[in-house]
């Protein structure tokens, strides 16, 4: 049975906090197609950089743009590299938008499979390891860690997975997501590609958990600005079977968490420079339309006309632009007409 050791800190709780009720904004927002298109275009592309950087690829954010657009047939290693994580990121995404994802090791087992494509033969690819592995610092020259015995993996992944079934309605996600983090790396379940696995997996588990902004977000681009910091927060020293009782969880989950709000703050300061063009620019007579029915629930025209000094056929152009940017619709027809927000 796996138990982590953690202690709920006032920093961790007061990041706890602060993620909610950034999220909770986020979720509150009403952003138009156009911009929340661009927002999961640029989240992906930056996950794709940040998750392949902190393994060594060595292709700037720009680049990693271009190969994702173009899609190119003839590519180098480092251009595969981000193709997969890039291919099985959109599935993901796909997946999520459809309906809750739940994290399995047959899920765990296919995205390392599309992670490693032509990177591992196929008995390594989207299999569980059968031989031993070492964690190497290349800076000593010298192996770190000893991760767990191959025939003891299937156990601790599923001790693991049973963790988070049995917790999601104890713990909050975003702990259960840190501990998940950690311990898969600890576990090291595949002779490469552990960390661009878990990193995904991750991703899953919060969306998973309610979190479901994160399809706009990149949490793992904190990382990739320290990499050195990343590896000795989200790993261990030793030989697993001598460490495992004392690993403590407390200090990774305040890094984990500081990690996300860095990133929610990212994307705050970079949705006005998204906002800013004439198809999705929202003007003061758009957010009063907006804003009046979040506290009314509906909006007439008789009711817009009585907010704003606009005529009759220009308050209609103001409604028309927020249904197709798909922030409102219509029900209705003649006198019964009002406009709604509308279901994301």
């Amino acid at each position: 049975m796996f138990e982590p050791k953690f202690v709920i800190t006032n920093k961790l709780l007061e990041n706890i906090k602060k993620i909610s009720s950034m999220v909770s904004g986020f979720n509150n927002r009403r952003f138009p197609d156009p911009v929340l298109v661009e927002l999961r275009k640029n989240a992906e592309a930056t996950s794709t950089h940040a998750s392949t950087g902190i393994e060594g690829n060595p292709l700037p954010l720009t680049d990693v743009k271009k190969i994702i657009k173009n899609r190119p047939e003839h590519i180098r290693d480092s251009e595969r590299e981000v193709l997969n994580y890039n291919t099985i990121l959109k599935k993901i995404n796909e997946k999520i938008e459809k309906g809750n994802v739940k994290i399995t090791l047959n899920l765990i087992l296919s995205i390392h499979k599309e992670i490693t494509n032509q990177f591992l033969p196929d008995f390594k690819s989207g299999i569980l390891r059968t031989e031993p592995v070492f964690v190497n610092n290349p800076i000593i020259g010298k192996t770190i860690y000893w991760p767990p015995d191959q025939n003891e993996v299937p156990n601790l992944i599923n001790d693991l997975l049973d963790f988070i079934n049995t917790n999601k309605q104890k713990i909050d996600p975003l702990i259960i997501a840190g501990i998940f983090h950690k311990q898969l790396v600890i576990i090291h379940p595949f002779t490469d590609g552990n960390g661009r696995t878990t990193r995904l997996l991750t991703k899953i588990l919060m969306v998973a958990m309610g979190l479901n902004t994160f399809n706009l977000f990149s949490f793992e681009n904190y990382y990739n600005q320290n990499v050195s910091r990343y590896f000795t927060m989200v790993g261990v020293k030793g030989n697993y079977y001598e460490v495992y009782k004392n690993i403590d969880f407390t200090e990774w989950l305040e890094y984990f968490t500081d990690g996300i709000i860095d990133e929610l703050l990212r994307v705050e300061n970079i949705l006005p420079n998204i906002n800013i063009n004439p198809q999705t620019r929202l003007l003061p007579y758009h957010q009063k339309i907006l804003k009046y029915i979040q506290e009314n629930g509906f909006i007439t025209d008789d009711d817009y006309s009585k907010l704003t000094d606009r005529a009759k056929a220009t308050r209609r152009l103001d409604l028309n632009k927020l249904i197709s940017l798909k922030l409102i619709e219509r029900i209705g027809k003649g006198k019964q007409t009002h406009y709604k927000l509308k279901e994301k």
